[in-house]
């Protein structure tokens, strides 16, 4: 296990070098002088140049991402950004657990809509409901989150009034100035946002739980364990459940990196100030540090919780810390 942890983490650390380089030179060696942006529209020449050695961007371009990255690991700075010389690490840590909200929460909202969906699909096939449900994952395939947020939006905050259309309250106690808060205000005003994730995403899983399932009922283990007088509720739990979703905690890993890009969608429709909003105010303003810090950010989580996943992966599944 120990092994299979190590390699794992080593490859982690591997792909977190590629990304943040090739991440590095799209942002700070592609564009042509960068240092006018941080430099300002009236900058002189003589200031350019004083802005482009102060921010290393004189030096070769393995020179200028080993300082950058000596900087990130061991002092967890993201730089400073362009346009009000905030530290990105105050604005990435700042929008971070809106998104972590949306993300996370949608993501146990799709499992609890797609999981008993998808199984009952598959222990009914050919039903009512499993053509019901084949209907939903047609229409949650097919549909772009924009719509589907626009659509409950209007629905469910202009038509029926029963949420919030759009903001954010925070999870704790209302700061100074601020309108709302507490855990109560923070879930009402993230009901549609959830929403539009569960739906988006649940219709995927639902397809692949209903296949899993299906293929798991008809394994040999299963039929010895019902010969054997196991009754329906203990293969299903032992046997057919804890199978069949091996595929689904694989999957998840890299639905949360989907869904972080997906994110930008919905923060922008329901006004959430999450990372994809800062996203999106940066590159409006050409603040390249601020959209690099949110990159790498999502980049070292996305790369964590695969990793965390493929940990608990071969805690399940004894055969894969073997292979």
């Amino acid at each position: 296990m120990w092994r299979f942890v190590a390699r794992r983490t080593i490859w982690a650390v591997f792909l977190f070098i590629a990304v943040t380089f090739v991440t590095y030179v799209i942002f700070f060696v592609a564009p042509s002088h960068p240092e006018k942006l941080a430099a300002g529209k009236s900058a002189t020449p003589e200031q350019v140049q004083q802005v482009a050695h102060y921010l290393n961007l004189d030096k070769p371009v393995w020179e200028q991402y080993a300082i950058w990255l000596k900087n990130l690991v061991f002092h967890a700075s993201l730089g400073r950004s362009f346009v009000n010389q905030r530290n990105v690490n105050d604005i990435v840590l700042s929008a971070a657990p809106v998104t972590a909200s949306l993300v996370f929460g949608g993501a146990v909202l799709w499992l609890l809509v797609s999981i008993p969906i998808g199984v009952l699909s598959a222990v009914k096939p050919r039903s009512a409901f499993d053509r019901g449900a084949m209907v939903f994952v047609l229409v949650g395939i097919s549909a772009h989150p924009v719509w589907i947020g626009l659509i409950l939006a209007y629905l469910f905050g202009y038509v029926l009034g029963v949420t919030p259309i759009s903001g954010y309250c925070d999870f704790v106690n209302p700061p100074l100035g601020a309108e709302c808060g507490g855990p109560i205000e923070w879930g009402y005003h993230l009901v549609l946002p959830w929403a539009t994730f569960a739906l988006l995403f649940s219709a995927l899983y639902v397809r692949l739980i209903r296949a899993t399932v299906t293929e798991t009922m008809s394994e040999d283990y299963v039929r010895t364990a019902r010969a054997k007088g196991a009754s329906s509720g203990r293969v299903m739990r032992s046997h057919i459940l804890r199978n069949s979703m091996l595929p689904v905690v694989t999957i998840l890993g890299m639905d949360i990196a989907l869904a972080l890009g997906g994110a930008i969608f919905t923060e922008s429709i329901f006004g959430l100030p999450g990372l994809g909003r800062s996203v999106i105010v940066a590159y409006e303003a050409s603040d390249l540090p601020v959209i690099v810090g949110v990159v790498v950010f999502a980049t070292v989580v996305i790369i964590i919780f695969n990793l965390i996943v493929d940990c608990l992966y071969a805690l399940v599944d004894p055969r894969i810390r073997l292979s």
